[in-house]
């Protein structure tokens, strides 16, 4: 199982998130470390991948231990063009 690190600005979107959402995506952040599994894709024109949660997206990058999440929120929001 690799471990889960939040940035500061990741830690302040995940507080900020309805409660529902925020167990998705803490439940979804689970599942990718401990089995690799979820819908994952290499970001284009910037370092680092994003994890699709429904409508939300984690914005992270990892190595072979660690998984360290950027940002988090909406799709619909401005979180792929926060750099």
């Amino acid at each position: 199982m690799k471990t889960i690190a939040l940035m500061l600005s990741a830690a302040k979107d995940i507080d900020a998130l309805p409660r529902d959402a925020r167990e998705q995506v803490e439940a979804a952040l689970r599942r990718y470390a401990m089995t690799g599994q979820g819908d994952v894709k290499a970001l284009q024109g910037r370092n680092g991948y994003r994890l699709r949660i429904g409508s939300y997206r984690v914005i992270f990058d990892e190595d072979a231990t660690t998984i360290l999440a950027i940002y988090i929120g909406r799709r619909a929001t401005t979180t792929y063009k926060r750099s």
